[in-house]
């Protein structure tokens, strides 16, 4: 079997940034995936599971109601590993591109009060494992990297 695209990447090199993992072909469609890696891997303490749950939630809810980004966001989801999110965009985008988009995002985050969209027993199969605060301070410490737009947390290192 062949290995997949984000095995390759060296883990031991791999800073907390905004990266564009693959671009795929379907049809006469290019579909981006960006890495959005919070932690450096094996080096930092993984995410906890109910702020990477909230985040999950309020990143895709921000995502698919943004008027003009939401017809091409395909998917936003965590990584198995808890270092970060995957989002998936129809188009061939790099990261520079979604940039301000993140930040937007993490602002609109770190200000969100209230009830968590989606964290009901209706609407989830695990809503109750929720954690709001850690999740702002999650998305601040991440989008204070990602407004230094320093090119190194832009790409994957080579």
């Amino acid at each position: 079997m062949e290995k997949i695209a984000s095995f390759q990447v060296d883990h031991l090199r791999l800073k907390p940034g905004l990266y564009v993992s693959r671009r795929d072909d379907y049809g006469s469609l290019v579909i981006t995936t960006f890495d959005l890696r919070f932690k450096e891997p094996n080096k930092e303490p993984v995410m906890d599971p109910p702020a990477m749950h909230t985040i999950e939630h309020l990143c895709a809810t921000f995502l698919r109601s943004n008027e003009k980004w939401s017809p091409k966001i395909v998917y936003f989801g965590p990584m198995g590993c808890r270092t970060g999110f995957y989002t998936i965009l129809e188009g061939e985008y790099k990261s520079t591109d979604i940039l301000p988009l993140m930040i937007e995002m993490f602002a609109w985050i770190e200000k969100f009060e209230g009830t968590i969209p989606g964290a009901s027993a209706v609407e989830c199969g695990n809503w109750q494992e929720q954690n709001l605060d850690m999740a702002k301070w999650e998305c601040r410490r991440y989008a204070a990297l990602l407004e230094k737009g320093n090119k190194e947390n832009l790409e994957y290192p080579a």
